[in-house]
């Protein structure tokens, strides 16, 4: 059940990328598993379209993806550096292929919204989205600035970064002092005895 919710989106998606189909016939008949333990373990088999199907039991993996959870979210934001987090085994070509298509696939949300509602309006809906998504991030950056002041300015709960830089400046001087003070009264003993 599971592999026909996630086929219908990422078929969607190859349809509208006919590249990526393209560059999956070649690997017609072979399998990816995507594990993502604890909470998905599926296998998708290449169709001769270059579209996918579910896995049948008896077929091989012919290459294995398995995520950790937290991957997830930074993967659907289209961070690069997730994919090279994504733990791969088997057919090495394959794989990054899979990877490779999958960090250049984009949903384009306005071709579809305007199918249902009109291209004006679609276009609309897109821009307000993205203006919405800005305004988000610039607000938490704000406030996460804003906080992170008051915590090292008005009540200094958290230690500012130059006076971290300044006590472990400190801390490395007394290191060295400790250091050679250790130095000089092992001689001093070697003296004695």
């Amino acid at each position: 059940m599971l592999a026909s919710v996630t086929i219908a989106p990422l078929n969607h998606l190859l349809r509208g990328e006919s590249w990526a189909r393209k560059r999956l016939q070649p690997c017609a008949g072979k399998t990816a598993r995507f594990r993502v333990p604890p909470f998905l373990d599926l296998a998708l088999t290449v169709q001769a379209s270059g579209e996918l199907s579910p896995a049948s039991t008896a077929a091989p993996n012919d290459a294995v993806f398995t995520l950790d959870p937290g991957l997830l979210p930074r993967l659907l934001a289209c961070d690069e550096d997730a994919y090279r987090e994504i733990r791969v085994s088997g057919d090495s070509a394959f794989a990054e292929e899979i990877l490779d298509i999958g960090k250049n696939l984009r949903w384009d949300v306005e071709q579809d919204l305007s199918a249902a509602i009109g291209d004006i309006l679609a276009h609309r809906v897109v821009r307000t989205g993205e203006s919405l998504m800005r305004w988000h991030t610039g607000t938490i950056r704000n406030v996460s600035q804003t906080l992170l002041e008051y915590l090292t300015e008005e009540q200094p709960l958290l230690a500012r970064p130059p006076d971290m830089h300044e006590f472990i400046n400190e801390v490395n001087a007394l290191r060295a002092k400790v250091a050679n003070l250790e130095i000089r009264v092992k001689a001093l003993t070697n003296q004695l005895l």
